[in-house]
């Protein structure tokens, strides 16, 4: 049986599942929960930006993962 760690809240994650279980943002991997703040986070953000450029929104999920990683949790 493998077991996975979240990166952001330390979270175990039994049996993981790619997509379903965890997710894989950043070379970072995120339980569900995380994920579910992950997208609060970004989704009223991405919204406001016109034109979307894909660099500047994976800039935008590196920096939200990273501070989210340095305080244990996503605001």
């Amino acid at each position: 049986m493998k077991a996975l760690i979240c990166d952001v809240c330390g979270h175990v994650i039994q049996q993981p599942q790619p997509g379903v279980t965890y997710f894989h943002f950043a070379h970072r991997d995120l339980c569900e929960p995380c994920q579910d703040q992950l997208q609060l986070i970004l989704k009223p953000i991405t919204r406001s930006r016109q034109p979307f450029n894909y660099e500047w929104y994976n800039q935008l999920v590196q920096d939200s993962i990273e501070t989210a990683i340095e305080k244990g949790k996503f605001n």
